[in-house]
């Protein structure tokens, strides 16, 4: 790529053409090009500390920014807003943030506001005109807004108010089940589980989560063949690892913090495999900016020399990970069968596990022709992993969305935990499964009971502690959930965070299924894409902030949170709140309850939502691992306990771990178009919360709506670099168009592309969903790529600036 020309200007120009339904679902076209240069060497180093410093201060503050970097994932400081990545049990760095993590407290902690003049300026309309970088920039949310039936404008609207219009809605609607309360993955403990309660209490189940978008295949998988949903490793589990396999994740964008562990257990002699079909820099080599007050270490860290972590790199096809697994496995089983005893754990198999001899058929019967083909691998390849594997005593499987979502995600992750097995992988010291979750507290928002379908154990105790008789129908999920506005069956949403709209796919079926609502209402902090897509009444209900002092009638509280490891830490926020009528999620809940309950309920709403340990008190009572709660995380974090990792314990229908069968064949959602498409972060975003326009890491500035291509795809379809095309799937008969992408050549498998969500989530079938799960297959879409209708319409508006 040619070098990036810095003096280009930084503005985008965006198409403000808004649809017929006056509010743009997607986000606007950028008319003028992105710059593309040519990718980091490495990830972390000077710039992380330049970009960190950059935000933090220019956002919050010298000294407002420089104190809260110093309390993010501290103990006596808050939880970090972005990625679930685990802290140390012990003692932490001063500085235990990541970039990221320092984006996530600067967008948080700016000193921006939106006011209540800034919605009487501008309409609704204009506001989707907008970039979602340009309406999340505007600042915090300082007050709870209305959007009346017809109105083109938000309006002030006091919080009881807010409560009563709610209450009215759900009262008015024909059943509990047309109601659907949605979750992020940022929501404390305290709060999800009154939310649940909450509903639940009103009579619907139809409780979705974020998690339904990216580790319910994880969890399906897990359950199934282990017992438990979670991982199996604690962060001490990475020191004495002899191997490491990252599949399908890109931790030096989406968990930073991961790079100190990976290299650490690098330097340890662990060998660290990557299964990925972008060859990412943040697995590759890593500067780590921790480093920098070493003297020793901070001359070749400034030089940008750094560190390899990655000793092979296997480039998949996207959605060959199966393939690859398979193509391991059976190089280990034919390892042993050539000499019985060397390979397999065969008294682990024998103990503990069932399903061994089917599955060992069906590996040893699979045709190393279709393996090589499916995967994108050569035999070669796959060898040398196998044979890191065979040499580990102590190996560890780290993946992330690029196994979860796809139509056969949960056979693809049962295929890793089949190679897991089959060297007793599981329960053991230095070894083990361990998904990364995306968000700070998606694992204990579902530890909490925020599912459509939590167990009857769950609910006995919950109806008994509460004195009154749960649902026991299993609810909508979220892909359910959008089908069910489309269709009519729902017609109130009501969001306790995130970004709904612009996180789920094909983005212009779920807007018509949002506008078919009576009611539509989000719980946030910052402005976006889902409070311009509304029902035909909106509320906008803001929050406080992680990093910001929640003060009740009980005095200064603090919340919890369970990150991807099964640790439960406490968040205390130190900022004075940006705005006196900003309350908190946990007081925001029990204001719906108390309005809509009323005297129905015999929970005391008031009084716990006055004192948070009056929750916790509760949840001890209700989940188990939550003993002495109160007692516990004011003394330090803990573990919730994990049967299959502390003694190998498998709560499976057998009583033992099983091996799972499964045919090797590409999923239905790469039929219908020429290329594959996954969608992917930038390293500027976190989820759909865009922080910037730059993906310095791939060599992306000052644009989003890049389509990185092989170069030998590109020279096939005589497209160029920087080239405009539009994008479209096909699948089930209706066309489905994201406009005016970027062509970038890049390092991926040929028939292979990637492109930013959420821009092209509107390429994504609301069914085309992984098997089990139901999770959106957004890593496995098929497109065809055309010339845009206007190829220089870019290049004229840049000429006319």
């Amino acid at each position: 790529m040619p070098a990036r020309n810095a003096s280009r200007t930084s503005s985008l120009m965006n198409d403000i053409t808004p649809n017929p339904d006056g509010a743009s679902a997607q986000p606007p076209l950028e008319k003028a090009p992105a710059e593309l240069a040519s990718p980091s060497s490495a990830a972390g180093g000077l710039k992380a500390v330049g970009q960190t410093v950059r935000f933090a201060v220019g956002l919050m503050g010298v000294k407002r920014g420089v104190t809260s970097l110093l309390k993010v994932n501290q103990k006596n400081g808050f939880d970090c807003q972005s990625c679930a990545w685990p802290s140390p049990d012990g003692d932490r760095h001063v500085a235990e943030f990541c970039e990221n993590g320092a984006k996530a407290l600067a967008d948080e902690g700016t000193r921006k506001r939106v006011a209540r003049d800034f919605f009487a300026r501008h309409s609704v309309s204009e506001l989707a005109s907008q970039s979602d970088h340009w309406l999340n920039a505007q600042g915090r949310l300082v007050g709870p807004m209305i959007l009346r039936a017809g109105a083109a404008h938000y309006e002030p609207i006091a919080w009881d108010d807010a409560f009563a219009l709610l209450a009215r809605e759900l009262h008015a609607l024909a059943s509990p089940r047309e109601a659907l309360f949605y979750t992020s993955g940022r929501t404390s403990n305290e709060a999800a589980f009154l939310y649940q309660l909450f509903a639940r209490q009103f009579g619907t189940n139809n409780l979705p989560d974020c998690s339904n978008m990216c580790h319910e295949s994880s969890g399906a998988a897990m359950s199934a063949a282990i017992g438990v949903g979670k991982g199996t490793v604690k962060l001490e589990d990475f020191d004495k690892a002899d191997a490491i396999f990252i599949v399908g994740q890109n931790p030096g964008t989406n968990h930073p913090r991961m790079l100190s562990s990976l290299q650490k257990a690098k330097r340890s002699g662990c060998t660290i495999v990557t299964i990925n079909p972008l060859a990412e820099v943040g697995s590759r080599r890593f500067i780590n900016p921790q480093e920098f007050k070493n003297p020793f270490t901070a001359i070749p860290a400034l030089l940008g020399i750094g560190g390899d972590l990655s000793d092979l790199h296997l480039p998949v096809r996207i959605n060959g990970d199966l393939a690859c697994f398979r193509g391991l496995i059976k190089e280990m089983l034919e390892a042993e069968d050539r000499r019985r005893g060397s390979v397999l754990d065969r008294d682990f198999i024998q103990e503990f596990c069932s399903g061994f001899e089917d599955f060992a058929d069906n590996v040893l019967a699979t045709e190393w022709p279709a393996i090589l083909e499916t995967s994108g691998l050569s035999r070669e390849q796959i060898r040398e992993a196998a044979g890191i594997a065979m040499r580990s005593k102590r190996t560890i499987c780290c993946w992330a969305m690029g196994l979860t979502q796809h139509e056969n995600a949960v056979d693809t992750i049962r295929e890793v935990l089949n190679f897991l097995l089959l060297r007793g992988n599981i329960g053991r010291h230095g070894a083990g499964a361990c998904p990364v979750r995306g968000h700070s507290n998606v694992q204990g928002d579902r530890t909490m009971g925020v599912s459509e379908k939590m167990s009857d154990a769950f609910l006995d105790r919950l109806g008994q502690e509460f004195e009154f008789e749960p649902p026991r129908w299993h609810g909508f999920d979220t892909v359910n959930s959008i089908k069910a506005m489309a269709e009519g069956r729902a017609r109130f949403f009501f969001a306790m965070g995130g970004n709904f709209l612009s996180a789920t796919p094909d983005t212009e079926f779920t807007a018509r299924a949002l506008r078919n609502c009576r009611l539509t209402a989000h719980v946030s902090t910052k402005l976006n894409r889902s409070h311009l897509v509304t029902g035909e009444i909106a509320l906008i209900l803001p929050c406080l902030g992680r990093s910001e002092i929640d003060t009740q009638a009980g005095g200064a509280q603090f919340v919890t949170v369970e990150d991807s490891m099964g640790i439960i830490n406490s968040s205390r926020g130190h900022l004075w709140p940006a705005s006196e009528h900003l309350l908190s999620e946990p007081a925001i809940v029990a204001g719906l309850a108390q309005a809509t309950l009323g005297d129905s309920s015999k929970v005391p709403w008031a009084e716990l939502s006055a004192d948070y340990d009056r929750i916790r008190d509760r949840i001890e009572r209700v989940i188990p691992g939550f003993e002495n709660f109160n007692e516990r995380i004011r003394s330090d974090v803990f573990h919730l306990p994990n049967p299959a990792r502390d003694r190998r314990e498998f709560r499976t229908a057998t009583g033992r771990a099983a091996f799972h069968t499964s045919a090797l064949s590409a999923p239905s959602a790469t039929t219908g178009g020429r290329f594959v498409m996954m969608t992917i972060r930038s390293h500027d975003q976190f989820n759909t919360t865009i922080y910037g326009l730059d993906d310095r890491y791939r060599g992306v500035f000052n644009g989003r709506r890049v389509i990185f291509m092989n170069a030998g795809d590109m020279a096939d379809c005589g497209l160029v670099q920087s080239q405009f095309v539009d994008l479209v799937n096909r699948h089930g008969g209706r066309e489905r168009r994201a406009r005016h992408f970027q062509v970038a050549p890049y390092d991926i498998p040929r028939g292979c592309t990637a492109t930013y969500f959420p821009e092209a989530n509107a390429l994504v079938p609301i069914d085309t969903v992984a098997r089990i799960s139901n999770t959106p297959a957004s890593k496995s879409v098929r497109i065809d790529i055309e010339a845009s209708a206007d190829p220089e319409e870019g290049l004229r508006l840049l000429s006319a600036e």
